[in-house]
């Protein structure tokens, strides 16, 4: 408890889906001694659930929602800076500016980042699906193909192995791409004139069945309809290889230039420079009952990084920012903070366009009806961040609220040099 000064300093590091809920939270927080700092590494939001928009040849300013956007009027200060050191002893963290920053309380929503195994090959040869970064690296990717097979130069082997799209992973985000994939490759193939039976989709899982997470009567329509788009399904088939042009899988090898790895996620690699920490066999960090690290009691942590159930969702990430949000406000009025009860989430996926699964608890609903409780859920959570008439242009496809960035803007220049559909 804060005794000894007028405010509470409350450091928030990360500006995805918990952090900005965490941000938010404090902000409307009754106490008026909360002094709030949000730390991100870029100005801007990005919404992970719509990344296909921007694989699918979409502007990846549609995905982007500036900061500024989300906390205008509020008394947060939010810092465009990159933490390099975090010190639980002198309660300070370093930036990659050259600034310090102090806390009172810290809440850690670094999230997540690739991981690749140690499989040999993947990290060089392969397309992640995490950032808008690498999301436009693909697309630009998929033109490039479609392209070089429109030249009259290209044998039928070779466009063979150029239209071979390999997706491994068949998680969410791996059914998710592969459905919109499905329909985005026909697009190309006849915007420059190339045979749609060239293209083949395969979805590979190392697990016994797709969507291992989900129940197994979702995991059955999901394969229904993956297949019915024309996506060819391998499950038990870990990845073992993955060379330039070919990549090697538990009992085949196949050759393609295009392999998307959805497969594999860790903690932020900086959780393990803070000194004090433990961790679970995963890699998370070990929260107490009240999301607080470990026998750090300064610092929660929340999200990806947390050793709780239901972690590596975004869900989950917004409730525990809330919660983490919550417990800090309290203290800071001096009372006792609340205990961590996991929610169990919901999922909604959609697959192709039109058409998804939604998981409410033991209900499940498919087809149309799936895919409009997946938008719901989309504008519902705009509507959580935004005043309505951003929320509203967030929300629709073709529609952007951000009119540049450093980082989308790089990518804006690169997209108008080449020829899109």
């Amino acid at each position: 408890m804060i005794t000894n000064q007028t405010k509470t300093r409350a450091l928030v590091v990360g500006a995805g889906f918990g952090g900005v809920a965490a941000a938010l939270t404090l902000t409307k927080a009754k106490s008026s001694a909360l002094e709030i700092t949000l730390i991100s590494n870029k100005p801007h939001f990005e919404y992970y659930p719509a990344l296909y928009r921007v694989v699918t040849g979409r502007s990846p300013l549609e995905v982007c929602i500036p900061l500024s956007a989300i906390f205008h009027g509020s008394k947060i200060e939010v810092v465009i800076d990159e933490i390099t050191t975090l010190d639980p002893g002198t309660q300070t963290a370093a930036g990659l500016s050259g600034r310090r920053y102090g806390y009172d309380y810290a809440i850690l929503a670094l999230g997540s980042e690739t991981a690749y195994f140690d499989i040999p090959g993947l990290r060089e040869f392969s397309f992640g699906f995490k950032s808008i970064q690498e999301a436009s690296r693909l697309e630009k990717h998929l033109q490039a193909l479609f392209k070089n097979c429109a030249g009259g130069e290209t044998t039928q082997e070779d466009k063979v192995c150029l239209l071979h799209f390999v997706i491994v992973g068949a998680g969410p985000s791996g059914v998710e791409l592969a459905g919109e994939l499905a329909g985005y490759l026909k697009q190309l193939a006849r915007h420059y004139r190339v045979a749609e039976n060239l293209i083949t989709i395969d979805l590979f899982e190392g697990a016994g069945r797709i969507l291992p997470a989900l129940p197994e009567a979702v995991a059955r329509r999901a394969s229904r309809r993956l297949r019915a788009l024309g996506v060819n399904i391998f499950v038990n088939r870990p990845l073992v290889s993955e060379e330039a042009e070919k990549i090697m899988v538990r009992g085949l090898s196949a050759k393609t230039e295009t392999v998307i790895w959805t497969a594999g996620i860790k903690p932020n690699s900086f959780f393990q420079k803070i000194p004090g920490l433990t961790f679970d066999q995963r890699g998370r960090v070990i929260v107490d009952e009240y999301l607080r690290a470990k026998n750090q009691e300064r610092i929660f942590v929340i999200g990806d990084g947390a050793a709780t159930p239901y972690t590596g969702l975004a869900q989950t990430a917004i409730y525990d920012g809330r919660a983490a949000a919550v417990n800090i406000s309290r203290l800071a009025r001096g009372l006792k903070p609340l205990a961590y009860q996991p929610k169990p989430p919901s999922h909604a996926i959609p697959i192709g366009r039109g058409w998804g699964l939604a998981v409410l608890g033991t209900v499940i609903i498919s087809g149309r009806f799936g895919w409009l409780i997946r938008r719901a859920a989309d504008l519902r959570y705009f509507l959580s961040i935004l005043p309505v008439r951003k929320a509203l242009l967030a929300f629709r496809p073709g529609k952007k609220i951000c009119r540049d960035c450093p980082i989308c803007g790089k990518i804006k220049i690169i997209k108008k040099e080449e020829k899109t559909i």
